[in-house]
């Protein structure tokens, strides 16, 4: 390691002095790493507000060049799920060593992105859509700069827009949409827009004139172009599907078209109130509200299309649909409808067809090709997808679609049972699989082991047993880079990881137990951020996997506690009132 690299190192407030790379990354202190660059995206926040564009730039620049910056982006690509998955380079960062000095790699001066490599995953049409991988250092240096354009993208957002924004989530779209069409009283018609190939599409001079980011470096990764059989093809529109700050840069183009609307369409007048245009935006897909067909048709399906047009995008003439409330349209997975209940209409929405078909057929299809598998193992690997779907749909009318889909799994998993074993009777198979456990004598169960060896009786995981519970919408102005709204992120995050973590009782448990933070960094744990469950008294020394001895930690803070030998103490509880405080 270079003097300078060291003098860097020793001198930086958010990183413990040493001499070694080794040691460097463990030492790293991330309380006040995440505190420096918190505190420089409140105040690019705060800039942007003002309009001070100039002092926005010097606060980015600030903070792509802070070593703070350059940890926590290293962080975020080593942590996520593509971490294991390599560029066209072939290299992934797993040790200390390479994460700290990948760290100081993160230059502007002399950076050159690679093409990103060109693979495939298919949709629910049948067809594929393209994913360009980047290299680990192109993914880091993304992260860098997003942490600079976010707190922008945030302040110049649409209010209703969910998609690829922090805090938000596909309920809130939901939500919305049932503030928006609920009420007798609402609108009854509905445009639903589909832009062909979004991502591909946009327009590269549009997105240089009006991102507000290093335009070098935004230039660099839009015409890096990409590598297909070895092939390289060169990048003339459309921000690459896979990218970082890709779904920033998507969802800044399509900021503007509900605010076009409003002063189209203005609360305050008469016509504008008897309109009734609301716009809820996920991503790409988004549906705009109307008190009449010819409404939409007319005034503002045009309207849309040249807003796309001026930024390199087209509607897709057979997705883009006009539909009557009380026909129903499908959006983010779940169906929303009005019914004819006796004299009056009854508004719901409920999981789409479509997608519990897909769902199932998934479970089906796992159930033919895990014959090999014990019962445990195939246990383990269903219940996180039976919990991941039912907690999608717990904020919807579900519970009798519920019912439903657990009574077609046992059907999938009683045909996987008697495959499995072709010459015994069914009682015997009952018996086996099916024990009585509790009111409920219909539950598949099994045995699984883990790498020490030890045994659990584990059961599958049944999706009526998710509580129905309403969504409660986040407020449309909430900025979580601005420090006045703190608060009301927190209050949220506890209910958020409360429903992230039903069905995990210990671990929810532990969680509220340490007031939802990290004991080594004192930030806090979420879904994004993940978890390990680690062990005060390790295991090897006689420890027990009860949760008194067991504790929630970050993943990179579980690291360093391993590798620098250090010993957790239980935190003390946090008290209801401590909470709300």
């Amino acid at each position: 390691m270079t003097t300078e690299t060291t003098e860097v190192l020793t001198s930086d407030p958010s990183v413990g002095a040493t001499t070694g790379t080794q040691l460097a990354w463990h030492q790293i202190n991330w309380r006040r790493a995440e505190r420096n660059v918190r505190r420089l995206q409140a105040r690019i926040a705060q800039a942007t507000q003002a309009g001070k564009w100039g002092k926005v730039k010097a606060l980015q620049r600030l903070l792509t060049h802070s070593l703070s910056g350059k940890a926590l982006a290293v962080r975020r690509v080593t942590e996520n799920t593509g971490k294991r998955t390599p560029g066209v380079d072939g290299q992934t960062w797993k040790t200390p060593e390479q994460k700290a000095g990948a760290m100081h790699t993160l230059r502007q001066r002399g950076y050159h992105p690679q093409p990103s490599r060109r693979v495939y995953i298919p949709k629910s049409n049948g067809k594929q859509r393209p994913l360009g991988i980047l290299t680990m250092h192109d993914r880091a240096m993304q992260a860098l700069y997003l942490l600079a354009l976010d707190p922008v993208a945030e302040v110049t957002a649409d209010p209703n827009s969910y998609g690829f924004r922090k805090a938000r989530s596909t309920a809130d779209a939901l939500e919305a949409c049932f503030i928006a069409l609920c009420q007798p009283n609402r609108a009854q018609w509905i445009l639903e827009g589909d832009i062909r190939s979004c991502f591909d599409q946009i327009s590269h001079t549009w997105l240089l004139a009006h991102i507000p980011v290093d335009k070098s470096m935004l230039r660099k990764w839009l015409k890096a172009g990409y590598l297909e059989n070895y092939q390289f093809h060169a990048t003339e529109e459309g921000t690459p599907q896979g990218g970082l700050i890709s779904p920033v840069a998507a969802n800044m183009t399509l900021d503007g078209l509900e605010r076009l609307l409003a002063s189209r369409f203005s609360k305050t007048s008469r016509a504008g109130k008897r309109a009734k245009v609301n716009l809820v935006r996920y991503a790409d897909d988004f549906i705009i509200t109307g008190s009449s067909k010819e409404l939409l048709e007319q005034e503002v399906k045009p309207l849309v299309e040249q807003f796309m047009g001026e930024r390199g995008l087209v509607l897709s003439a057979e997705k883009t649909v006009i539909t009557h409330i009380e026909q129903g349209f499908d959006f983010l997975g779940q169906t929303v409808r009005k019914y004819q209940k006796g004299k009056r209409m009854k508004f719901f929405i409920t999981p789409s067809k479509k997608n519990v078909m897909t769902f199932l057929a998934k479970i089906r299809k796992y159930s033919k090709e895990s014959r090999d598998l014990t019962a445990g193992e195939s246990i383990a690997e269903l219940n996180p997808q039976i919990r991941g779907w039912a907690l999608y749909h717990r904020h919807a009318v579900s519970g009798e679609i519920f019912h439903a889909v657990d009574h077609e799994i046992f059907k999938a998993i009683w045909s996987w049972s008697q495959r499995r074993h072709r010459n015994k009777t069914r009682w015997w198979i009952k018996e086996k699989y099916f024990p009585d456990t509790g009111p409920n004598r219909w539950v598949f169960t099994g045995v699984l082991k883990n790498d020490e060896g030890q045994t659990k009786v584990v059961r599958l995981f049944a999706a009526s047993s998710v509580r129905i519970e309403r969504h409660t919408k986040i407020r449309a102005e909430a900025n979580p880079y601005d420090p006045a709204w703190e608060p009301y992120f927190e209050n949220r995050l506890d209910v958020h990881m409360a429903g992230t973590l039903q069905g995990k009782r210990w671990l929810l448990h532990l969680w509220k137990e340490q007031g939802g933070l990290c004991p080594i960094c004192q930030q806090r744990i979420t879904k994004i951020t993940g978890w390990h469950s680690h062990h005060m008294l390790w295991r090897s020394k006689g420890g027990s996997d009860r949760a008194e001895n067991r504790v929630l930690l970050h993943p990179t803070c579980h690291q360093q506690v391993h590798s620098q030998g250090l010993y957790v103490e239980k935190p003390r509880p946090v008290t209801r009132a401590e909470r709300k405080a």
